[in-house]
């Protein structure tokens, strides 16, 4: 496998050159479904945002990243907490709710060494934040990002185009 060195340029195009939602149009009944899922209120949109902005940091991928990060700041969170997502465990700007909800997505995206991903004593302190449809929607806004990990990866768009066109 051929690796890139550290100082080469970025190629600011995407690697596939379709749209795959335009290769695909049946995408867009499903992002729709699941943006509405995410949306239901029952977890709050800031949190919500913090989950995916860390799910895209912890698959490295710089397009969902730059992506999550811009709708947080567009929903007015502060750059203390958008920037302190990746070190969250000694950061001082996140409530325990949210708390919560990033080690639940740690969990769920990374590999254990041993055990469950997700374990029991996890899910008991995630619960005590979430009830029910909150829990439930917290696992959905995780699978939500992870939907679009693919082509985040594989079809690579530009980071920081817009969201609605990646591929122009």
């Amino acid at each position: 496998m051929e690796k890139r060195s550290v100082t080469a340029e970025i190629p600011m195009a995407p690697r596939m050159p379709e749209d795959p939602a335009e290769l695909v149009p049946e995408l867009a009944e499903v992002s729709a479904a699941l943006f509405r899922v995410t949306g239901n209120g029952s977890v709050p949109r800031a949190t919500i945002g913090l989950v995916q902005l860390r799910a895209g940091q912890l698959v490295g991928s710089t397009y969902l990243t730059v992506l999550h990060t811009g709708f947080l700041r567009k929903a007015g969170q502060s750059e203390e907490r958008i920037t302190s997502v990746v070190s969250w465990q000694d950061s001082p700007y996140f409530t325990a709710a949210e708390r919560a909800a990033l080690a639940l997505v740690e969990a769920v995206l990374r590999p254990a060494t041993d055990g469950e991903r997700v374990s029991d004593e996890l899910y008991a302190r995630v619960a005590e934040h979430y009830a029910g449809k909150a829990l439930a929607t917290l696992m959905f806004a995780i699978g939500q990002v992870n939907f679009f990990v693919p082509v985040a990866l594989v079809a690579k768009p530009v980071p920081g185009r817009s969201f609605n066109a990646p591929w122009k």
